[in-house]
């Protein structure tokens, strides 16, 4: 199995893509321990794509794949609010999440300096 993964930041008190925000994924264990994955920035359209993951040199190619189990992403939403001089109520957004099968996960963020939102997108 490998699922592709993509995401997408809504500022919606702005009312329009959040570029530039960094991205982390984590594959979690059993025990709940994380593994660092892949690194990705949003694009002007504030995206990351399927494509745009950096997977960690440090990981094995084979390991490189998104198969069935639980995942975290975790946005840097601190330093995107900073740059817009904004106090942010939470510094970073983390969605737990579980993959189930082979098919495409898109998990969009809308986002606010005092509250976000997700769910799975399409």
């Amino acid at each position: 199995m490998s699922a592709t993964l993509s995401s997408h930041i809504l500022d919606t008190h702005l009312g329009k893509p959040a570029a530039s925000i960094a991205v982390t994924l984590h594959r979690l264990s059993d025990s709940g321990a994380a593994t660092l994955l892949a690194k990705g920035t949003t694009n002007d359209d504030g995206r990351v794509t399927p494509d745009s993951w950096q997977f960690d040199a440090a990981i094995d190619s084979s390991e490189q794949t998104l198969d069935k189990g639980r995942y975290t992403l975790t946005f840097d939403t601190q330093s995107y609010f900073d740059a817009q001089k904004l106090t942010a109520f939470y510094p970073q957004v983390v969605i737990d999440f579980v993959l189930s099968d082979a098919s495409h996960y898109h998990v969009p963020l809308l986002l606010s300096a005092h509250g976000y939102g997700t769910y799975r997108g399409s």
